[in-house]
């Protein structure tokens, strides 16, 4: 029997918004397609598992075809299959859910949540690239006739018996002609590696060939034929679906190598594996990022039931976690209708939690059970560390027993290890323990050294997010001022109150002063002459540990409202050694050129020793030390 009628929908003409607004690629119509054959497999194993279906189950594999003259593309599977009265109603009716129903029907079987449930609205979106949509199906109930349903994307539609003999669903798409792309089997093959690569039904697509032994040559070597095989685009049994204890390490490797197969193995990996309150499994790599981490983002995939929805997580995952790699598959998480978007809601909240106390648990056990392994690991994992201890509250709380810092010898201590390490000999005069640091120890060389010699202890902090860590870690930490090496002379770094008395009497200090004022020539250089020891430098060139700090910040997307450095020129503090003799001599010299002379070379070296030193300022200061040296 033939019948003609009008799709029963809640707006005039779904089509356009389903074009325009539903979905955000018009490659996505194919996971839909295959996700809902994949359904509608998954139901009829299902019915054969509780006693509800007695047929034979037979292939049950989903394929994927397209033929370039008729210019169609066609999903077909050996599902459960519609009988003219269920197309009508799933198909017709889009207010209705045939998963839904399903689902309420056999929701006390156990194992009905494994079914992805999307079959109706989601069909939907092969009219984004069609202009014809034909289905034939074949119910799996006994007695069942065929039928076909044709639409042409109009509200119209037209259902009569149709000619399929086996159990299932054909869905044929005739391509309207700005879809002619995916009549292109490399363009498919793409959208299928994408998005079904996990699903949990074998998905076929075309044939491979595939070299097979094919007997023995004279000399008893194995000879070999190459021939056709069905070519399945998909893993059915990924390892996030399986128990840890099923796993080896070496198991997780050759995953992240599926995942990823020109990336470095990783350092180690999290197995995600949750029911209640949620239902979440997957796997977390923790990947080698050194200090390149802005390129590292958006490796992390979504999948709900196998099927890839996004690698875009910043919902599920928190901010300092998108540095991770691998998988993270979840039904519990929401997506609007089109499944590509996130949609927050207590679930997502959860599950974000979930997987900040999951990896601060981890690293927490690394470091306890393998210390030495961990620090091996620290140059890579510190970032991650401290990037959750900045923007995590609860990360903090549990990060610092286990964040570590490491000194200019290569040792690594806690913070607590660490306050002890320096408190007796790099406590101010105001009870403040000062933590001393460089963030380019070869730049840096000169005060790295001074300080070693007065037998303070010096940290590297040269990551791109430290400055960040060593502002929050002078928020957190009591008594505490972290200080870069460079920021000043070190009696002011650390102000132990010993008093030194300069040599010059105040008339010789304020012409000393005006003689390097005078040389220097620039009101960004704000010179101060100190009682150093004879010992220490003539002259240092340093900039203000605060404005350099959040200029530091700035750089590296931060610092809040101080933009405004990054706008001002900088400002660097000279400090003049009063004790030392060049200071003397510069005194001593007859001639104003002569002093300036002297005092402008002593600055150059000062900035030179900065790498400060560049242009005609570095061509005159080395023309300038040629011609002293000749003199």
């Amino acid at each position: 029997m033939q019948e003609k009628g009008t799709i029963s929908i809640h707006t005039e003409n779904i089509f356009p918004i389903i074009k325009k607004f539903l979905y955000s690629d018009h490659e996505i119509f194919l996971r839909e397609l295959v996700s809902n054959a994949v359904d509608a497999t998954q139901k009829v194993k299902r019915l054969a598992s509780m006693g509800e279906y007695t047929g034979d189950l037979g292939n049950t594999q989903i394929e994927v075809s397209v033929n370039p003259k008729k210019k169609t593309l066609t999903v077909s599977d050996n599902g459960i299959g519609m009988t003219a009265e269920e197309i009508k109603k799933y198909i017709n009716q889009i207010a209705f859910s045939g998963a839904t129903e399903f689902v309420e029907k056999f929701k006390d079987a156990g194992d009905a949540k494994e079914i992805i449930g999307k079959f109706g609205l989601g069909f939907y979106s092969a009219f984004m690239v069609a202009k014809k949509v034909e289905i034939d199906s074949l119910s799996y109930k006994e007695g069942s006739e065929p039928a076909k349903w044709i639409c042409d994307g109009s509200t119209e539609f037209e259902i009569k018996p149709g000619k399929r003999k086996k159990r299932g669903s054909t869905i044929t798409l005739h391509l309207n002609e700005d879809s002619e792309e995916f009549l292109e089997e490399q363009r498919v093959q793409g959208i299928l590696d994408k998005y079904a690569k996990f699903l949990p039904v074998e998905v076929k697509f075309g044939t491979k060939e595939e070299s097979i032994e094919d007997g023995k040559d004279k000399e008893g070597k194995p000879k070999y034929k190459t021939k056709k095989v069905d070519n399945i685009i998909n893993n059915t049994d990924p390892i996030w679906t399986k128990a840890p204890a099923d796993l080896k390490d070496e198991d997780y490797l050759n995953f992240y190598k599926e995942l990823y197969p020109f990336s470095e193995d990783p350092l180690f990996w999290i197995h995600l594996n949750v029911d209640y309150p949620f239902e979440l499994t997957g796997i977390l790599y923790f990947p080698k990022i050194k200090n390149d981490f802005e390129m590292q983002k958006n490796k992390i995939q979504l999948y709900s039931r196998q099927v890839f929805i996004t690698d875009e997580v910043k919902d599920v995952v928190p901010e300092f976690l998108m540095l991770l790699h691998g998988v993270i598959d979840s039904p519990d998480i929401p997506l609007n209708v089109s499944r590509s978007y996130l949609q927050s809601d207590g679930n997502v909240k959860k599950i974000n939690t979930y997987i900040t106390k999951k990896v601060a648990d981890k690293l927490g056990e690394l470091y306890k059970n393998e210390r030495e392994a961990y620090e091996k690991k620290w140059n890579d994992i510190g970032i991650f560390v401290k990037y959750g201890m900045i923007s995590e509250e609860k990360f903090y709380e549990k990060a610092k027993d286990y964040v570590l810092v490491k000194n200019i010898e290569g040792k690594f201590f806690n913070l607590e290890e660490y306050g002890k390490q320096i408190e007796a000999n790099q406590t101010d005069k105001d009870q403040n323990k000062i933590w001393l640091y460089a963030s380019d120890p070869a730049k840096q060389d000169a005060f790295v050294t001074s300080a070693k010699d007065k037998g303070y202890d010096v940290l590297v902090f040269d990551s791109p997010i430290d400055s960040h860590f060593i502002n929050h870690m002078e928020m957190k930490l009591e008594k505490t001022q972290i200080k870069r090496v460079d920021a000043d002379n070190l009696n002011k770094l650390i102000d132990k109150d010993e008093k030194k008395e300069l040599v010059l009497t105040d008339e010789q200090r304020e012409s000393l002063k005006g003689v390097f004022e005078k040389a220097i020539g620039k009101e960004t250089f704000k010179v101060s002459v100190e009682p150093l020891s004879p010992d220490d430098a003539p002259v240092a060139v340093t900039m203000p540990e605060f404005m350099r700090r959040m200029k530091e910040m700035q750089a590296t997307g931060g610092g809040g409202g101080f933009n405004m450095f990054g706008n001002m020129p900088d400002n660097y503090d000279v400090t003049v050694n009063g004790n030392h003799k060049l200071a003397d001599k510069i005194l001593k010299a007859k001639a104003d050129e002569a002093k300036e002379g002297i005092a402008k070379q002593a600055f150059d070296l000062a900035m030179l020793s900065q790498g400060l030193l560049e242009g005609k300022d570095l061509t005159d200061f080395i023309k300038r030390s040629t011609a002293l040296m000749e003199k």
